[in-house]
């Protein structure tokens, strides 16, 4: 029998070509598995658990949708502009209105400040980033326009709005609480006013929040403009002013300027007396220019005037320099209250339209003209007898329900009037009685409330007593 001898049998080297088709379709495969799993995952799960935001933008939009209660002063993150050169000579604007204990938000500076100054002051952020945009005016304008972009990237918890203004800006955040409440925060909204000269808004424009006065965005609006800010930026490098590139980007996403005439930018020369003593039936929500203009009390500094406003801001918030006026059939007077400021008495019967458009205290922020301003005004008289006595606020005191304000005659330079007849003379002080006005007034329609000459409008010892009260459903202010 014979044996076939067997051969030992040798295995070739795999080719390359036929590693790489392994290869390809080991990948494919893989590839193949992992888009089925995102697809299911997909179909089952929030999307962002795949591809989440950034942490400081999800517990921001998380807070917004949790948390639909009252807006209240800790949802709005301030944004104030500001330099190391002005902060320490205007910082006693902001403490005249920061309160540590419940306002946030942050002064933003271009380098560190020389003297830092106490806990009771607004806190101070460097900002970054902003010597590399182009311009053709001023690096602070840009640097400033990134404020919203900055302080939206900080990411605090439960934000709903962001309000940029000045360091010589003074804020009555209880105000702009109610005037900011009357909007839904997760809506975009861009809320300010214009220039009170028709010459800056010709200038800039009539449908932008004036920065000085303040502006607000909310925080679905921030969240836009965070992702194109930077770019919009480098777009408008021509624009002068920090408000015009944020409205310039507040345009490019299709968000018009919602108007509130709390917001003074007071691009105004001279004494700001004729608006505030016929302010709009609007809260007061801010003042800007103050160190510019003449002070609001006469004979003393722009920081005692503001503080003497603030102390009747403090006992009723929402009733500060509102406007009532009432006549005195008998003597023929002409009364214009506004509330924590001033008092107005006539010797003529003024009739309402009159009595509620400002006296042309003032002229044109530019060019130091009589007009145009966005608003009709009416001019002083030179007949000293024609001119109004003016009391200014001297004290407040505040009740279980509400208030009682004191005003004492202002006796200046100005020529006098030598008719005898002339009875307000005997009048050296008034008191104002009011009962608190409730916030929740400005969520509706308001209407002018009324005054009413107490004790038949006596006089005693040179002094008048007047209450002011809401008008009754048939009342009318009529001479």
């Amino acid at each position: 029998m014979s044996h076939t001898r067997l051969e030992p049998i040798h295995d070739s080297p795999p080719k390359l070509g036929d590693v790489i088709v392994l290869l390809i379709r080991a990948g494919v495969l893989v590839c193949l598995v992992a888009s089925v799993s995102l697809a299911l995952h997909s179909t089952f799960s929030k999307p962002d658990r795949w591809f989440p935001l950034p942490e400081h933008i999800r517990t921001v939009q998380n807070a917004s949708v949790i948390d639909n209660g009252p807006t209240n002063i800790s949802h709005i993150l301030f944004g104030i502009a500001g330099s190391a050169n002005t902060w320490h000579d205007r910082i006693n604007y902001s403490m005249l209105w920061w309160n540590p204990n419940t306002t946030r938000g942050f002064v933003w500076l271009d380098k560190r400040p020389r003297i830092l100054h106490a806990d009771t002051s607004i806190p101070y952020q460097i900002s970054q980033g902003w010597t590399r945009f182009r311009h053709v005016h001023s690096a602070s304008a840009v640097r400033i326009a990134r404020i919203v972009y900055e302080s939206f990237k900080l990411g605090l918890p439960k934000v709903r709005w962001f309000v940029m203004g000045d360091d010589d800006t003074v804020f009555f955040t209880e105000n702009l609480v109610t005037v900011l409440g009357k909007y839904d925060h997760n809506l975009m909204y861009y809320i300010g006013a214009c220039s009170e000269s028709v010459e800056q808004n010709v200038m800039h424009s009539y449908n932008m929040a004036f920065g000085g006065g303040g502006f607000a965005i909310s925080y679905a609006l921030a969240a836009q403009l965070a992702k194109i800010m930077d770019g919009c930026l480098k777009r408008y490098f021509y624009f002068y002013g920090s408000d015009q590139r944020v409205w310039a980007c507040v345009h490019e996403i299709g968000v018009p300027l919602t108007r509130e005439g709390g917001f003074h930018q007071f691009d105004i020369r001279g004494n700001p007396y004729g608006i505030l003593a016929a302010h709009p039936l609007e809260p007061l929500v801010s003042l800007h220019h103050l160190d510019q203009l003449h002070p609001l009390f006469p004979n003393q500094t722009p920081i005692y005037s503001m503080k003497k406003l603030i102390s009747a801001y403090s006992i009723d918030p929402a009733r500060i320099v509102q406007q009532s006026f009432c006549y005195d059939h008998n003597r023929g007077w002409s009364i214009s209250i506004s509330w924590g400021y001033t008092i107005q008495i006539y010797t003529t019967l003024l009739i309402a339209a009159d009595l509620q458009m400002p006296l042309q205290t003032f002229h044109t922020w530019r060019s130091w003209k009589d007009g145009p301003f966005t608003f009709n005004t009416r001019p002083m008289s030179s007949d000293p007898c024609q001119k109004p006595a003016l009391f200014f606020l001297d004290n407040v005191t505040n009740g279980r329900s509400g208030s009682v304000t004191t005003y004492k005659r202002y006796e200046g330079k100005e020529a006098k009037c030598k008719t005898e007849d002339i009875n307000h003379a005997k009048v050296q002080k008034i008191k104002v009685s009011a009962l608190k006005l409730d916030p929740e007034y400005w969520k509706n329609v308001p209407r002018r409330q009324c005054c009413k000459l107490m004790n038949g409008g006596s006089i005693k010892d040179g002094s008048m007593h007047i209450r002011i009260r809401k008008c009754r459903l048939q009342e009318t202010i009529t001479i």
